[in-house]
Parts: structure tokens; sequence; C-alpha cells
């Protein structure tokens, strides 16, 4: 990826997240960037290609580092809605191991941390889809049930910690599930990307924030550590 395209799909991504992908033009990128419109159309053939190439390097980092011809056609992007759900797929299948596992070895605070690597790290694609579920219905569809069965799992979760006495009585476990879920999500997605005031606080940092507020609400002790 070159500094310019790495600057297009920032700027787009912010674009595309803030003011949606139908009302984001390609001369609002190109200021964005401070480049003309035939710069942007030097490097992707559209908006369209712009966004598959963002969806594409967030489920697949290693992506960046290919060298594309230019410009970026949407003939390296063939079958993406189907990647991007089966990336979802197997996401949610890796999520809930430690569960299967009657959580052997697997503690509360590792719990809280694997959940906020998996929001920062699809964070931009899963904003997009909620950002944009109008535009793309069929991805709207699946991550719709992708984020129900994940909110099920983090729920079973709180149980079974709750019952091993690692976490605190907890009266409500559906509702708190998704108080810690929007907590992580905030922190991991939104703060950077849909904030009314984004900010680069580093991941680590905001990480570190979650866990001593979330594991100081919730566990017991120094049980589970």
């Amino acid at each position: 990826m070159t500094p310019r395209i790495r600057a297009i799909a920032e700027a787009a991504t912010a674009l595309f997240l803030k003011q949606g992908y139908s009302k984001t033009q390609i001369s609002h990128i190109a200021k964005a960037v401070n480049v003309s419109v035939g710069t942007i159309y030097h490097d992707f053939t559209g908006k369209k290609e712009i966004m598959h190439y963002i969806l594409k390097t967030t489920i697949d980092p290693s992506f960046s580092e290919r060298q594309l011809e230019t410009p970026i056609s949407d003939e390296h992007f063939a079958g993406l809605e189907q990647e991007i759900v089966s990336v979802l797929d197997a996401t949610a299948e890796e999520f809930k191991k430690p569960l299967r596992q009657n959580l052997d070895g697997y503690s509360f605070k590792a719990l809280i941390s694997d959940t906020f690597d998996l929001l920062a790290r699809y964070g931009k694609g899963c904003l997009f889809i909620e950002k944009n579920q109008y535009d793309f219905p069929f991805l709207a569809k699946r991550y719709r049930a992708y984020r129900k069965e994940f909110l099920s799992t983090m729920s079973q979760y709180l149980r079974a910690f709750m019952d091993k006495g690692v976490v605190r009585e907890i009266h409500d476990i559906d509702l708190t599930t998704v108080l810690i879920i929007e907590i992580l999500s905030w922190w991991a997605m939104d703060m950077r990307w849909t904030a009314f005031e984004t900010s680069d606080i580093p991941e680590e940092a905001a990480k570190n924030v979650c866990l001593d507020n979330i594991l100081s609400a919730y566990q017991n002790g120094s049980i589970g550590e």
C-alpha cells in the first residue's frame, strides 16, 4: 500500500462511517486527502472499489501489502461479501472455544482482553455494516445474526464465571452483557471512528482502561486474574 492509497483508505473510512457510504462522493474523499478527483481515479476505479479495499484489508490486513496494478479495480474483490460472512462465522466459533472447554485455564481477564481485541481488529468493518445497513442488506442480515450469537455467547461466559465464583452475582446477565459489550465497543471501535470528537488514544491504553473498570466492577477480588 502506497502512502497515498493508505491516506485515501483512511479518509474514505472516516467519511463512510460519519456521513454514510451513499452520501460520500469521490470529491469528498479527494478533499479530505487534499488531492484532485483525478488522482483518486488514478488509484481506484471508483468509490465501490475503495469501499471494497477497506473491507478486504479489515478482514485480511496482509492484503494491503500486495502490489496491485492501479487503478485498483473490483476484479480483486470477487466473492468479498461471502468472504466477510466466512470470517464472521469463523470468529464466532473461535470465540466459543474456551467456553466449550469449561473455561479450563481461561480467566475473566482473558475474556475481556480477547473481546476487546476482537472488536478492535474488525471494528472498521463492523461499524461500516452498522452505519450502512440499508445499502448492504445481505451483509447487514448476516452481521445482525452474528451480533445476536456473539451477545448470547458472552452471556454464557458471564454465567459460567459467575457459577465458578469468579464473577460476582449479577441480577440481569443479558443487560449486563450488553453493557460490557457497549463499553468495549466504544473504546475499541466508536471512539476512534464515529464519536462526536474522535480520539487516537493508543489501543493498548484503551484496553487497559476497559480491563481496569470492568474487572473492578464484576470480578470477585483477585480470583481468576
